[in-house]
C-alpha cells in the first residue's frame, strides 16, 4: 500500500465519519446544553476516547478477527500492512462476507431515508418515493432475497453475511428511533446528568455502526479505520461544542451522507461478488457527492438570504 492510497483512504473515511456523524452531533449539541459544565467536560472528553478506541477502533478489529480467526489477535490489526501469502489469501476469504453484510446494511440504510424518514428534497424523485413509504419494506427484502441467492451459488458464508447486514439495519435503526423520541426527555429536568451521559454514549455507539461498517468499503486495515474515523469524529465533537447551528444551516448535507451510503453499500456488494473495485473510487466518489451537496446547501443558503434582502 503506497503513501498516495494511505492519504486517499484516511481523507475518504474522515469525509465519510464527518458527513455520517452530523445527526448524532445535533442530537450530542441539544442534550449537552441541558447538563452542566463538569458533566459536559467529561462527555466531550472521556466519551470522544470511548467513541474512538471502544468503538471507531475496537468494532473493526473484532470483525476482522471473527471473520478470519486464523489470524489471531495482532494479525487482525496488521494484516493489511502484511506481505505474507497466507494473510493476504486469508484476508481475501474472508473479505466478502464482510463486505456484503456492509453493503446490505448500508443500502438498508439509504432505501429507510428515501422512503420513510422526512427531509429536504435535494434531488428530482425523492418527493415521489418519499410519498410510497409503504413500499420500502417490500423493496428491502426483495432486495436481500436477490442478494442472499446469488451469494449461495458462490458461498453460503456470504449469504450469512447478508442476512447479518440486515439484522444489524434493524437492531440499530430500533436504537435511533428511540434516540430521536428519548431526545426531548432528555432535554427535560427530570434527568440526572448522568443518565443522559451513559444514554449519549448508547446513542453514540449505535450512530457510530454506519462508520464502522461503511469503512470497510474504503480498506480492511483496522490502523488506517481508526485513524480516518477518529479524525472525523474528533471534528464531529468540535462541531457539537461549537458549529452545530451552523452546520444545520446545510440543508442537504444529510441528502449527501445517504447517497455516499448508497454508492459505497454498492462498491462492498460489487467487491463481495469478486468485482475489483480500485481503493482510489470510494474516497473519490464519497468526497465528490458530498461536495456536490454541499454546494447545493450553500447555493441555496445564498438565493434565501438574497431573497429576505431584496423585501
Amino acid at each position: 500500500m503506497d503513501i498516495i492510497s494511505i492519504f486517499l483512504i484516511v481523507g475518504g473515511l474522515f469525509v465519510f465519519e464527518t458527513i455520517t456523524s452530523v445527526d448524532n452531533a445535533i442530537i450530542n449539541a441539544e442534550v449537552l446544553q441541558t447538563m452542566k459544565a463538569k458533566a459536559r467536560k467529561w462527555f466531550l472528553l472521556w466519551g470522544f476516547v470511548i467513541a474512538v478506541f471502544a468503538i471507531r477502533g475496537l468494532l473493526p478489529w473484532l470483525i476482522v478477527w471473527l471473520t478470519t480467526p486464523g489470524l489471531g489477535p495482532w494479525g487482525a490489526m496488521t494484516a493489511a500492512f502484511s506481505g505474507d501469502p497466507r494473510v493476504i489469501e486469508a484476508i481475501e476469504k474472508s473479505s466478502p462476507v464482510i463486505l456484503i453484510g456492509g453493503g446490505v446494511f448500508m443500502i438498508f440504510l439509504f432505501f429507510h431515508w428515501l422512503f420513510m424518514e422526512p427531509k429536504n428534497y435535494g434531488l428530482r424523485g425523492e418527493r415521489f418515493f418519499h410519498e410510497k413509504g409503504v413500499w420500502f419494506f417490500a423493496v428491502v427484502s426483495a432486495l436481500l432475497a436477490a442478494i442472499v441467492w446469488f451469494s449461495l451459488k458462490i458461498n453460503p458464508l456470504m449469504a450469512f453475511g447478508a442476512v447479518i447486514g440486515s439484522t444489524a439495519f434493524f437492531i440499530t435503526h430500533g436504537f435511533k428511533q428511540n434516540a430521536e423520541l428519548k431526545e426531548k426527555e432528555l432535554m427535560s429536568e427530570g434527568y440526572f446528568d448522568t443518565a443522559k451521559i451513559f444514554y449519549l454514549e448508547v446513542i453514540d455507539a449505535t450512530f457510530s455502526i454506519d462508520g464502522v461498517l461503511g469503512a470497510f468499503a474504503f480498506t480492511m486495515s483496522v490502523p488506517l479505520i481508526l485513524l480516518g474515523n477518529g479524525l472525523g469524529a474528533f471534528v464531529v465533537r468540535q462541531l457539537t461544542i461549537s458549529n452545530i447551528d451552523k452546520i444545520k444551516k446545510y440543508l442537504f448535507l444529510k441528502n449527501g451522507a445517504m447517497y455516499s451510503l448508497l454508492f459505497l453499500g454498492i462498491i462492498m456488494l460489487l467487491d463481495s461478488f469478486g468485482f475489483h473495485i480500485p481503493s482510489w473510487v470510494s474516497p473519490l466518489t464519497t468526497s465528490s457527492i458530498v461536495g456536490y451537496f454541499f454546494w447545493k446547501s450553500k447555493r441555496h443558503n445564498k438565493k434565501a438570504t438574497s431573497a429576505i434582502l431584496a423585501k
